[in-house]
């Protein structure tokens, strides 16, 4: 019978971190419940990302009659403060606190800043409308105050983000760095899944004072979400405080980072392949209506796919990287998925066939996952000694602007071969309305192609680095023979 016991508690205990996602990323140092907490900034991301791009482009739009061109270029400024991640993530890395922090006070600004910036936008975007009492303020007050809304809800969420990860990096050993950071992205997209589905609710019988509601208590829940996460979470260290050699200034830094590890050719792989995966972010579901003829229930139900199959390429990631893969090495097998998974959203166009597009869908969201997953794990394990907060900000840098760049092309691309295409009267599968999304998913392919051939060297390198370790090893384990 204590056979029998034992024989079950090592089951149990077993099969926890092996069915149980990221049940065993914990260490003694940094239990699984103090690692979900941490994981919380990302919900307070998730949730600015959905409500900047999603839910207030649609109320913008739809209910408060502003113009499209200017929802645009409202929901593109956050992305002008991304290429300042990588000066945030130096100050985060040499910043001096006499409490002995690093990380907790750039966290402490980011939320200042996302607070300060929901504080306005509620009011601000009803000026902008000329809803109500407002419907006499001059057009510029409106403009402006919407413009800071976003631009300091944007910019407080990349800080944020670039802080937290850093920290993150700092608690956890190297070999943990890939399950640390499925973890944390599986956190971001399901607060992204359940803060859409939150807001629709809140705002489906939409008032001006609802919108007024809504925004506010996104304000509270950043503020208690990043305090909830980064309580006791950041050990202090008194010496940083003291007086001491000046840290050196982020040029010398930068100049450093580039050194080592071909650091520009990784940030080439990083910024190409989120160009790749994320122009279709904003033609799926309109090319499902458009081309497919799909109704809007339908169209929808696309996100969800995205999103299962994000799911399912961060735990794949998570599993490989957790058993010692190589990173680079997954960014070519999410660069190689990307290519037919194009390819069959391409081929639905002439043929109709839904299926086609549906299982696209789901394998455009399982390699995006892998690469990003892929990308940032490489980032975190070949960040130089005292400069991870400046190689994870140069990173989200290059991935921010390139996602953000990617959808304003994909736009513009689709807006233009469109109008060609009206002009010369094109007929056939691949014209009319299909040719502007068609003209997208080929550059898309095309980008992924140059993915492949940039990240093919990082890939060889990490194959020839592994083949002399083991040589080494094979030698020294030789020369460790009592001889004969």
């Amino acid at each position: 019978m204590i056979l029998l016991r034992r024989r079950l508690v090592a089951f149990w205990a077993g099969l926890g971190p092996r069915w149980l996602p990221f049940a065993d990323v914990a260490t003694p140092d940094l239990t699984l419940g103090r690692l979900l907490r941490l994981s919380l900034f990302q919900v307070s991301v998730g949730m600015t990302l959905v409500l900047l791009v999603g839910t207030l482009n649609r109320v913008m739009i739809v209910e408060l009659g502003v113009a499209a061109s200017v929802v645009a270029v409202m929901v593109a400024l956050p992305v002008v403060s991304a290429p300042f991640r990588a000066l945030i993530g130096h100050r985060s890395d040499t910043h001096r606190c006499a409490l002995g922090w690093r990380r907790v006070p750039f966290v402490w600004k980011a939320t200042q800043l996302q607070f300060g910036g929901y504080a306005i936008m509620p009011f601000a975007l009803l000026v902008l409308a000329g809803a109500g009492q407002a419907a006499d303020a001059p057009a510029w007050l409106g403009l402006g105050a919407a413009a800071l809304a976003f631009l300091l809800v944007g910019a407080g969420a990349h800080v944020l983000q670039t802080a937290g990860l850093a920290l993150a990096t700092d608690l956890t050993p190297p070999e943990s760095h890939a399950k640390v950071v499925g973890l944390m992205y599986v956190t971001l997209l399901l607060s992204m899944i359940a803060s859409a589905l939150v807001f629709g609710a809140a705002l489906e019988d939409f008032t001006p004072g609802r919108l007024v509601q809504v925004i506010q208590g996104a304000a509270v829940a950043c503020i208690v979400l990043n305090g909830i996460a980064f309580w006791k979470q950041e050990p202090r260290d008194p010496h940083r405080g003291r007086a001491r050699a000046p840290d050196p200034g982020f040029a010398e830094s930068w100049v450093r980072f580039r050194a080592g590890g071909r650091a520009m050719r990784r940030l080439v792989v990083v910024g190409v392949g989120t160009m790749a995966f994320g122009m279709a972010d904003v033609l799926l579901e309109p090319f499902g209506g458009e081309v497919l003829d799909w109704s809007v229930a339908a169209t929808t139900k696309l996100t969800a796919l995205l999103a299962l199959g994000g799911l399912a390429g961060f735990a794949t990631a998570s599993w490989a990287l957790g058993r010692g893969g190589d990173p680079y090495r997954l960014t070519l097998v999410a660069a190689a998925i990307g290519v037919p998974a194009f390819g069959l959203v391409i081929l639905a166009a002439p043929t109709g066939f839904a299926a086609s597009f549906l299982a696209g869908n789901v394998l455009i969201g399982f390699g995006a996952a892998l690469f990003g997953h892929a990308t940032l794990t490489a980032t975190m394990n070949l960040a130089p000694p005292g400069q991870a907060g400046l190689a994870l900000g140069a990173w989200g840098a290059v991935q921010a602007t390139a996602a953000g760049v990617a959808l304003a092309l994909a736009g513009v691309i689709r807006d233009v071969v469109t109008l060609a295409a009206d002009v010369l009267e094109t007929a056939g599968p691949f014209g009319g309305a299909a040719a502007g999304y068609i003209a997208v998913y080929g550059l898309e392919i095309v980008l992924l192609v140059v993915t492949i051939a940039a990240a093919l060297p990082l890939a060889r390198r990490a194959v020839a680095r592994e083949r002399s370790e083991m040589h080494e090893a094979a030698s020294a384990s030789a020369r460790a023979r009592p001889a004969p």
